[in-house]
């Protein structure tokens, strides 16, 4: 019966210790960062924003290359 109990509450531990953890992985936060904490609406635009502006950079960046190419046949 001592066995079992500590079974148990080993499961009941795993568990919660891996919900915290899974909760993080999803919001992309730290791992040991609070799963409770809601992030701003301004703070979670500044982060996908300026991420979306430097893909933008590099995909005109691309595109003004093979521009170039296309008018420069010899390069």
């Amino acid at each position: 019966m001592k066995i079992f109990k500590i079974i148990i509450l080993g499961i009941i531990i795993g568990v919660g210790i891996g919900m915290w953890l899974g909760v993080n992985i999803g919001r992309e936060m730290p791992l040991l960062s609070n799963p409770f904490y809601k992030e701003p609406l301004q703070e979670k635009i500044k982060r996908h924003g300026g991420e979306m502006l430097k893909k933008t950079g590099r995909a005109i960046e691309k595109a003004g290359q093979g521009q170039q190419n296309n008018l420069n046949p010899n390069n």
